[in-house]
């Protein structure tokens, strides 16, 4: 697998369409810090780490306001063949659509938001709706 984290979009995308309540992927610590930014900002209800040392999983809980799913878009923005990076002068264009943006930054994984507070730029990872 070349791109782990469309790996684990796809999956989320996927599992809100089937109106799945879990689903269980392979574990990265990147995977968990982006799912520990999708709990924050109320897309994903919860998560745990599953299995044994060699071989652990993430195990997400699906998140649905009145029978709807809370991320009703989600895409890869950022890709290992072309990266997009923005500095903190251009994060005002992110902010202003609709959804999240998150980033990878130098002080990890945040939204758009938290990074032009703290005045950080970094790669575009995904945007969520």
């Amino acid at each position: 697998m070349t791109d782990p984290i469309a790996d684990l979009l796809t999956r989320i995308r996927n599992a809100y369409l089937a109106r799945h309540q879990t689903i269980v992927l392979p574990y990265s610590k990147l995977k968990e810090n982006l799912v520990k930014v999708l709990i924050k900002n109320n897309y994903l209800q919860g998560y745990q780490k599953t299995g044994i040392k060699p071989k652990l999983n993430l195990s997400l809980d699906l998140k649905y306001n009145r029978r709807q799913p809370a991320i009703t878009e989600i895409i890869r923005y950022s890709k290992p063949g072309v990266r997009h990076y923005s500095s903190v002068f251009g994060l005002n264009k992110l902010i202003k659509r609709r959804g999240s943006a998150i980033l990878s930054t130098s002080s990890g994984l945040m939204t758009a938001k938290e990074a032009k507070k703290l005045k950080l730029g970094g790669e575009i990872i995904c945007f969520v709706k």
